[in-house]
């Protein structure tokens, strides 16, 4: 069972935020779960959204 919820799509990012980087929203990562596992290379690190909204990136 799928247990993600649809989101609506989201207005880009201003460049003025990011200057001008390439950016994704937190919330198009974690597709509406609170923890992923994200590759690099061969490694795993596991990015989580805490209760208080803030994210924590582990290896």
């Amino acid at each position: 069972m799928d247990r993600r919820t649809p989101t609506a799509p989201q207005p880009p990012v201003p460049e003025a935020d990011t200057g001008g980087k390439h950016t994704i929203r937190s919330a198009d990562l974690l597709q509406g779960e609170r923890e992923i596992i994200i590759l690099h290379g061969n490694m795993p690190y596991r990015l989580r959204l805490t209760r208080q909204g803030k994210l924590i990136l582990t290896k």
